[in-house]
């Protein structure tokens, strides 16, 4: 549901979940800390299911993800987007690239990669193999952009200066996908860029995704938006909660506490009678005391 209260447009957030089930606690962690943090500034708060990869997407995910937020009382102020319906604008995005001859298509498998690199930040550093092949090639490939070693730094909101060389850490990286779908890391760049957003609020499992994304701003001549990257829920085994790792989707009768739950990892302090009242009043707390700094990493 959209938010009717006066708004901010020079702060723009967004909470962009892929619809591989349900909403678990983790990700209410990040959706909380977006929306916070936004609300805080009377800025706008967005969603945009990341949905480019039918075959992850879990059958009725994305009406169960939005039907959850509305229950917990999250509004977003603008029309949701889709991924799966925007592939001619990533693709745009790919000829602009294509056309300072930064793209080329590669046909290796995970198999060789694996076998060929050495192990960077995100797995392992592709190797350069396909660098020098032809364009274009029959046989299924994928397209990857060629990255350098100029180091590609950033101020965190909650981290502070972080760092990368993309060829040195990541190597040349993937944009779209043997099988023709559109990759992470440049839907995210395109769609950011698209939807004016100033503020990236999220996990810091994708911290490490940021320099890529700042690479290709560069390249498509995007402005970047400050980020901040939020603690990640565990599990007992060190694992980050997922569908993977069989994490628990939000129980709604206890929505209540699972917010203050979430409130309290992010560091925040909400009074003990916060629990006696009501899921308005919970975020009319939240929003008036909303301390990022506070936030523990």
């Amino acid at each position: 549901m959209k938010s009717t209260q006066s708004i901010d447009s020079s702060y723009r957030g967004r909470f962009a979940p892929s619809p591989t089930g349900p909403l678990h606690f983790g990700s209410l962690v990040a959706a909380i800390g977006s929306y916070l943090d936004a609300k805080s500034h009377n800025g706008r708060w967005l969603v945009r299911i990341e949905d480019l990869d039918s075959q992850r997407e879990a059958p009725g995910a994305t009406s169960e993800i939005l039907y959850t937020l509305e229950k917990l009382g999250m509004e977003w102020d603008e029309d949701i987007i889709y991924q799966h319906q925007r592939t001619k604008i990533y693709q745009d995005a790919l000829d602009i690239l294509s056309k300072q001859d930064l793209i080329y298509p590669c046909v290796c498998s995970r198999k060789e990669i694996a076998d060929s690199s050495m192990m960077g930040l995100s797995g392992p550093i592709y190797p350069g193999t396909c660098r020098g092949s032809p364009s274009p090639i029959k046989k299924a490939h994928a397209l990857r952009i060629q990255t350098h070693n100029d180091l590609i730094e950033f101020d965190d909101i909650l981290r502070g200066i972080c760092s990368q060389r993309l060829s040195r850490d990541v190597g040349d990286f993937v944009l779209r996908r043997a099988d023709g779908i559109y990759a992470y890391q440049l839907a995210v760049v395109v769609d950011d860029a698209e939807q004016n957003i100033s503020h990236v609020v999220r996990g810091a499992d994708l911290l490490d995704s940021t320099p890529r994304q700042i690479f290709l701003q560069q390249l498509l001549g995007y402005p970047t938006p400050r980020y901040f990257h939020l603690p990640v829920v565990t599990n007992a085994l060190g694992e980050k909660l997922s569908k993977q790792t069989n994490a628990a989707p939000i129980d709604l009768s206890n929505a209540l506490m699972q917010l203050v739950s979430a409130l309290h990892f992010l560091g925040q302090k909400p009074p003990v009678e916060i629990t006696e009242g009501n899921i308005s009043s919970f975020w009319q707390w939240a929003k008036e005391n909303w301390q990022a700094e506070q936030i523990p990493y």
